[in-house]
């Protein structure tokens, strides 16, 4: 096949300018539709998996069913009520003021704070009995006690389920739920009421037994 270079235009007119840019123009379409055929592929083979939005671990998810479309279940997340416990601070003014009482009438930190190891059984009972007896007298000046089982001691007696756990404490062999069955050990102690002395205006409580000079 021989072609002809004479036919072909040396000159480069307004009708050739037209074609070549419907011939562009045209290119440029088909590239555009073929964009937009490869993203809708795309699109439609992606699982849906990767689309959807990732849930939360730490959001509990409840749920929902239509009530038109009830084969369709949306996730919505439940909102968590996080209980805490409240701890009340307590003030040492009254533990400091049973402790001066205790030393005012019992020698209590006297005797706690003694070397008790170079004396005698005998020294020592002696001086405990002091101490039980001034420690008697402020329990009962100043708390009224009652005990928490008004049983027996050595007694069997059954808890029931929801029994207070602060109030009797467990102690053997603990299997499985209440009721549980057991003996009494110690009845326990609980205060009643409460009396002790008013405290007056600048009253360090802190000096618990204040130290003495003889003149």
């Amino acid at each position: 096949m021989k072609i002809d270079l004479s036919l072909i235009p040396t000159t480069f007119d307004a009708l050739h300018a037209a074609l070549a840019a419907a011939v562009v123009g045209l290119l440029l379409l088909q590239v555009l539709l073929l964009t937009v055929a490869v993203v809708a592929i795309f699109r439609k083979w992606t699982p849906a998996e990767a689309t959807r939005e990732p849930v939360r671990p730490s959001e509990p998810m409840t749920t929902l069913r239509g009530a038109d479309r009830p084969e369709l279940a949306v996730a919505r997340p439940v909102a968590v009520t996080a209980e805490t416990t409240m701890l009340r601070e307590s003030t040492p003014d009254a533990a400091l003021q049973l402790l001066g009482l205790l030393q005012k009438e019992a020698r209590f930190v006297d005797f706690v704070q003694e070397n008790v190891s170079g004396y005698s059984d005998t020294d020592i009972g002696a001086a405990a009995r002091v101490v039980h007896e001034g420690c008697s007298k402020v329990l009962r000046q100043h708390f009224e006690l009652e005990p928490v089982r008004h049983e027996a001691e050595g007694n069997r007696i059954t808890l029931p389920k929801g029994f207070d756990a602060s109030a009797v404490r467990l102690t053997g062999n603990i299997v499985g739920d209440a009721p549980f069955t057991g003996t009494l050990v110690h009845r326990g102690w609980k205060v009643k009421n409460i009396k002790l002395p008013k405290i007056t205006e600048g009253h360090d409580v802190r000096i618990v037994a204040a130290a003495e000079v003889e003149l």
